[in-house]
């Protein structure tokens, strides 16, 4: 009762804050719709005493009640459908900032890279349909409720047993409920295979794999697994879907068993003169509302726990968010250092992704130190890029400590740390907005600022590449929208590191792997600007830089190269020093210098 008690309430949080009086307008028009339909039996109960009995006036009673029912049943469905319609707008335009908000606010990655997570991300999007109007299924509910007491109020007084003429609907209340806890169970259970039914569409659709895709002749391949993954899906749901029909079958049966059993009554003391005709019209007319009636509390249930169910996914994601949050107020944090003074330390630092049983850090101790240009190389999956996610606060360590200062980086406010950070990614995204805004979003507070944007390109290697727009910045970017100009994966990553490099004094500028698609030759020009960028950062606020990069050509004029390999820092110092000691990077910058000769 507790869970449900808490989804109701969210369900009318939802539509109350997306519009309170819509709500309020929608269930009173859908209480008055199914009491009307009610009362016009009882017209058509008079109508038919009046014209047995001879009575005119009675008839005539009966006919007006019934216009009068019938013309207001029109007007309130009217306005039940337009403000239905108008609260459903309301209500998507409401949930879908709420979803962007706690998702894209999260502090961390964690609903983004583990599976279970996206699992249930996956089964709140596929459930979408069912959270559009979420107050809806509560009013119609009531609705039933309200036109169900109304009819046993009039059928009771023709006689008591006909009280219990809804109590034969139960059972097919019960068999709905049963029907839907077991769709619930499918679905949970087939949630990674719909995101596999997904990414195979994605891998025949999308551009990403395109070029692959032709190749290597994947599309069959793609299509035979896609049906193989559905064929799976739809046996289960087959064999779910049977025995939800033999189920529901049982359910009717037991109501049209206690339908049949009420007319005879009527019937029988219609016959004996105990009930009049007009009776008998009124219990046949009401009857066949009950089994209307009950068969929409039946419909209604369904869409009430499927409702249910999607808010209790999007509980999950609020109570996840919360929590996140919260985690982070634990350790009470405070603004961002205004600059760097002696380093960002690594303190016995271990690190296990959540959910996963192995640790892909582990006793890790070094220093960044203020205003050093660090080189962070190793072989792919040593741990790199979780470094990173540490410097970032994507991840906290789950052992050991890193500082700025001395300063717990859980001590410092996620998003005060993240103002004064920037960032380049290898896997970085191509935003199809203008150039200016695909790249001004780096700071927000000169989004449309042309100097600035410019002077973020030209810092980024991508000043050739506005030159050549035909519009400049203000060419859109991406076919998807528009008149688009689409660009190469290289000419992409250049409008990532002028967004990078649109804060002009971070604390911490971290590349990662970011000219990944750039020549080496391009490649080695960007860093020599990237040097001599960090070193007046650095000079200004001891900025730290780190550069995470396989080309060792490149990374030799760091201040500082560090070594990953397996979870831990290997060695450390400069190009010379690790060059003299003859380990792990000399042997890789030997290999790599040689390929390149």
């Amino acid at each position: 009762m507790g869970e449900l008690a808490r989804n109701l309430a969210t369900m009318f949080g939802l539509s109350w804050a997306a519009d309170r009086w819509r709500s309020l307008a929608a269930l009173l028009t859908c209480a008055v719709l199914p009491v009307s339909m009610s009362l016009r039996a009882v017209g058509m109960a008079m109508i038919a005493d009046g014209v047995v009995t001879g009575r005119q006036s009675r008839a005539m009673a009966g006919v007006a009640l019934i216009a009068a029912l019938t013309g207001l049943s029109h007007v309130v469905e009217w306005a039940n459908t337009a403000t239905r319609m108008r609260l459903r707008e309301h209500t998507v335009l409401h949930l879908d900032q709420r979803v962007m908000e706690l998702v894209a606010g999260l502090p961390g990655l964690e609903h983004h890279e583990r599976a279970d997570y996206q699992d249930r991300m996956e089964l709140l999007r596929r459930q979408r349909g069912s959270l559009v109007n979420p107050f809806m299924p509560i009013a119609w509910t009531l609705a039933n409720l309200v036109q169900l007491v109304t009819t046993v109020a009039i059928l009771g007084r023709l006689h008591p047993a006909l009280l219990a003429l809804p109590l034969a609907g139960i059972p097919s209340v019960l068999a709905t409920t049963r029907t839907e806890r077991r769709w619930k169970r499918l679905w949970t259970q087939q949630a990674e295979d719909q995101r596999v039914l997904a990414h195979l569409f994605e891998l025949g659709t999308q551009p990403g794999a395109a070029k692959e895709v032709r190749l290597f002749g994947l599309a069959p391949e793609l299509d035979r697994r896609r049906l193989l993954t559905y064929q799976g899906l739809e046996r289960r749901r087959v064999a779910t879907s049977l025995w939800a029909a033999w189920v529901s079958a049982g359910g009717w049966a037991c109501f049209a068993l206690g339908y049949v059993a009420g007319v005879t009554l009527v019937v029988d003391r219609a016959v004996h003169g105990s009930l009049s005709v007009g009776d008998i019209v009124l219990v046949l007319t009401l009857g066949g509302q009950v089994n209307a009636q009950v068969a929409n509390l039946v419909q209604n249930t369904v869409w009430f726990n499927r409702t249910t169910e999607a808010i209790t996914h999007y509980r999950w994601l609020v109570a996840h968010a919360t929590t996140s949050h919260a985690e982070l107020a634990t350790h009470r944090p405070g603004p961002a250092p205004s600059r760097i003074d002696n380093g960002i330390t690594f303190s016995g630092v271990g690190f296990t992704y959540p959910g996963t049983g192995s640790a892909v850090l582990a006793d890790v101790d070094l220093v960044l130190p203020a205003g050093a240009i660090v080189a962070v190389v190793g072989e792919n999956g040593a741990g790199k890029t979780t470094l990173v996610k540490l410097l970032l606060r994507f991840y906290d360590p789950t052992e050991g400590a890193v500082d700025v200062d001395g300063v717990d980086l859980r001590a410092i406010d996620v998003g005060a740390w993240r103002a004064r950070t920037s960032a380049g990614f290898q896997d970085f995204a191509r935003l199809q907005f203008t150039a200016r805004r695909s790249v001004g979003v780096g700071a927000l507070a000169h989004l449309d600022e042309e100097t600035i944007v410019l002077r973020a390109m030209a810092r980024g290697g991508g000043g050739d590449l506005v030159a050549s727009l035909p519009e400049g910045l203000a060419t859109q970017l991406g076919r998807e929208f528009g008149t688009g100009v689409d660009l190469s994966t290289g000419q992409w990553q250049k409008v990532a590191l002028g967004r990078a490099m649109m804060r002009d004094d971070p604390l911490l500028l971290v590349l990662d792997e970011p000219t990944a698609s750039l020549d080496a030759t391009t490649e080695h020009a960007l860093f020599e600007g990237f040097a001599s960028q960090a070193q007046r950062a650095a000079a200004g606020a001891g900025a730290v830089t780190v550069l995470v990069s396989h080309r060792f050509s490149t990374v030799r004029m760091a201040d500082l190269i560090l070594v990953v390999a397996e979870g831990t820092v290997t060695e450390s110092g400069t190009h010379e020093e690790l060059v003299r000691l003859g380990g792990r990077y000399a042997e890789l910058y030997q290999l790599q210098a040689r390929g390149y000769a």
